[in-house]
């Protein structure tokens, strides 16, 4: 029925090619990359703003101090060269020199200060000053390339923020005078990215310019296309018919079916990447919601585990390069660690948990779901085939996440992912109401690994946090994900192991 529906879709979509023909096509001849977003594009300033086409355009216009990795998760310099460590609450950041902002004004000390001062202060509500509130006290000028952050506890992950969350203004731009302008920078900052803003109509068009001065020496590399149009298209159709016609060079998160229907077209070329957004039941392992229910004997968490197909339903169902996972983070992620217990599926075993357990016949076992229901359909599906009398009960996020802090799930399909933190804290810190492990120790595992200042311990802690997680099944780990893009034939677009598409790093094929 997809496949029927997938093929009228396209056969529209090819009529409909030559009326788009007056639009101004899109190839290399002009060195000109033209992208589509759902979403509208209606503030350019990532500080105070979240969703991820917000930050595929930050990372084209904007700098952070440090830089992550996407093959590994780890920290690479970016506007700062060094950093020091001086006590627990005291961190030392030595700057690069020269690097200049899109009007040409070298970047200090003093913008940087004032950048985080300035997004921590109350009358902000910036989204950044959110985000490092938990450690942030204050910024202060030491020399004209170094600034000290103060912070308000010890607090590691200090540097990830850095990396992926506060991109650097310059002094004055939200203002001087002890107000605070949050629209100042909505209509495009004065960046200091590898592309600067040249015109933008919200909710429309935005036009980005290659920026001459970006500085050597950065993570980003050096951009290859002179100009990208980021246009807001909300109705996916009209993007994909544009994209037939020539005008539109690049869109994301296409549907499967769609992406290789389309991808066969000789206009068009279909490219799947990893995306490190992962899936998972979690299990009442703690009786929060049964205090004697059969999920808090440890040989049904672990039937349950055996009985999903994971790798069968990931190739199915997603597709691409998603994949069965085994430990309780994406395997690209800084600290996963894989040396943990496994579950191949296995009913024959599942069978033989349940009754070990008591379960020989089975019991009965809700389900809940937020989203990807064709993958809890598929999951309760298995669960039947072992005799578990599993069903789904598919509802809204908000819905879920009440009934959840009631504690009344027993069991649930979850993912996390994008551009977020590692999941472990939020599903195993002992305030959490995602925690339903009922494990003190390893809440206190969780505590302390985030507090290391010590790289190894830190590192060891993690790695027996991840062990315990498996070899316990607090959570069942399932499959990553894959994202499906359409672009033109003619354009490099190179997908990272982290699923998040960096559009500077595009080029015009030979």
């Amino acid at each position: 029925m997809i496949r029927n529906r997938t093929g009228l879709v396209s056969a529209c979509l090819i009529a409909a090619a030559p009326l788009l023909a007056g639009t101004a096509l899109a190839d290399k001849s002009d060195d000109t990359m033209r992208v589509a977003f759902t979403e509208d594009i209606i503030n350019l300033d990532y500080n105070f703003t979240t969703k991820r086409e917000y930050i595929i355009i930050s990372e084209l216009i904007d700098e952070t101090l440090l830089a992550i990795n996407p093959s590994d998760g780890s920290y690479a310099p970016a506007l700062a060269s060094d950093y020091t460590q001086v006590d627990p609450v005291t961190l030392d950041v030595t700057l690069r020199e020269g690097i200049l902002f899109h009007d040409g004004t070298e970047m200090t000390a003093e913008d940087v200060a004032y950048t985080y001062n300035t997004v921590a202060s109350g009358e902000s509500q910036s989204l950044s000053g959110a985000r490092i509130e938990v450690w942030f006290d204050r910024a202060e000028v030491l020399e004209p390339y170094k600034v000290r952050f103060h912070f308000k506890q010890q607090y590691p992950l200090a540097l990830q923020d850095m990396a992926i969350r506060v991109p650097i203004r310059k002094a004055g731009t939200y203002g001087t005078d002890g107000t605070i302008d949050v629209n100042a920078a909505s209509g495009g900052p004065v960046g200091l990215g590898p592309y600067k803003v040249t015109s933008f109509e919200p909710g429309d068009e935005l036009v980005l310019e290659r920026f001459s001065g970006y500085y050597d020496g950065s993570p980003k590399g050096d951009p290859s296309i002179g100009t990208i149009v980021i246009r807001s298209l909300p109705d996916e159709g009209t993007q994909q018919a544009e994209l037939i016609s020539g005008s539109i060079d690049w869109i994301y998160d296409v549907p499967r079916d769609v992406a290789e229907n389309l991808g066969n077209m000789p206009q068009v070329k279909h490219l799947s990447g990893p995306d490190r957004r992962i899936g998972f039941l979690i299990l009442d392992a703690g009786g929060l919601a049964e205090p004697d229910g059969p999920l808090t004997d440890l040989n049904v968490r672990r039937a349950v585990a055996h009985a999903i197909d994971r790798e069968e339903i990931a190739a199915a169902l997603i597709g691409g390069a998603a994949a069965a996972i085994d430990g309780a983070c994406h395997p690209s992620e800084l600290g996963c660690n894989q040396q943990v217990t496994t579950y191949a599926y296995d009913p024959e075993k599942a069978r033989q948990l349940l009754a070990e357990a008591g379960y020989e016949d089975g019991f009965e076992m809700e389900l809940w779901g937020y989203r990807d229901k064709p993958m809890g359909e598929a999951i309760v599906a298995d669960l039947n085939e072992v005799g578990i009398d599993a069903t789904l009960r598919q509802v809204k996020l908000d819905s879920l996440n009440v009934a959840r802090a009631n504690r009344q799930i027993s069991s649930y399909f979850g993912t996390w992912g994008g551009d977020t933190a590692p999941p472990i804290r939020q599903h195993f810190d002992p305030d959490s109401d995602r925690n339903l492990s009922g494990d003190a120790e390893l809440a206190q595992m969780v505590t302390d690994a985030y507090v290391s200042l010590d790289a190894d311990e830190q590192a060891d802690l993690f790695a027996k946090i991840h062990a315990r997680i498996t070899d316990q099944v607090y959570w069942v780990p399932l499959w990553s994900y894959s994202v499906n893009y359409l672009t033109d034939p003619d354009l490099d677009f190179p997908t990272d192991d982290d699923g998040f598409p960096r559009l500077y790093k595009a080029s015009w094929g030979e």
